[in-house]
């Protein structure tokens, strides 16, 4: 889908001069506000572990606050399935790194799900474009709640992660989890953790 960077919505003229990219997808010349704005962010450490070389490793791609220009991100961007092992692609609101140590993250969790290789590259794509499509179109109850979204590449397994503000009101994060399994039509469980006991079992599953 052709994307234009320079076109921003009209702001006088009759409403029959607002064409969107649902009816123009090359010559719109409206777009749709998000209620947020979102940064697309890249890593892929390889094998190696040591922090800060991980911290080096991630790369910040792009911000948006439309529906219009979320669609010229992902139609010019790499699916999720062409990645190299051991890539990750971070969409978190603005202002909030990918990262435990950031203030919005420090203190949450995150559901997650572990998707086998031999699922088909429509599948995983659609299920992670999905996942997007969920957060920056709020379909969660207790949005204020979400920080971003999280799809890992592996050896074995593709992995797509929520990530949450807090972990300890079991309704609210129950209630995120239902919504995000719904919204992506995934017939599997998603396990939930704090990032504090990542290395435990689940706290809680869907």
């Amino acid at each position: 889908m052709a994307q234009n960077n320079n076109l921003t919505v009209p702001t006088t003229g009759s409403d029959d001069k607002y064409v969107t990219v649902f009816n123009d997808p090359v010559n719109f010349n409206a777009k749709h506000p998000l209620h947020h704005s979102w940064t697309l962010w890249f890593d892929n450490p390889g094998k190696r572990s040591n922090e800060n070389t991980w911290e080096q490793s991630l790369k910040e791609l792009i911000t948006f606050d439309t529906v219009e220009d979320f669609w010229g991100v992902y139609n010019n961007i790499m699916k999720a399935c062409d990645l190299s092992i051991n890539s990750n692609y971070h969409l978190f609101k603005h202002g909030i790194k990918p990262m435990w140590e950031d203030p919005a993250n420090k203190h949450g969790g995150k559901w997650s799900i572990q998707l086998p290789r031999n699922k088909t590259i429509t599948e995983i794509d659609n299920i992670w474009l999905y996942t997007m499509l969920a957060c920056i179109g709020e379909a969660f109850e207790h949005e204020n709640e979400v920080c971003g979204v999280v799809v890992s590449v592996r050896k074995g397994f593709f992995r797509i992660a929520l990530w949450t503000r807090s972990s300890d009101n079991r309704d609210v994060i129950m209630g995120i989890g239902r919504t995000l399994k719904s919204q992506t039509s995934i017939d599997g469980q998603f396990d939930f953790q704090s990032h504090h006991d990542s290395k435990g079992g689940a706290k809680w599953t869907v």
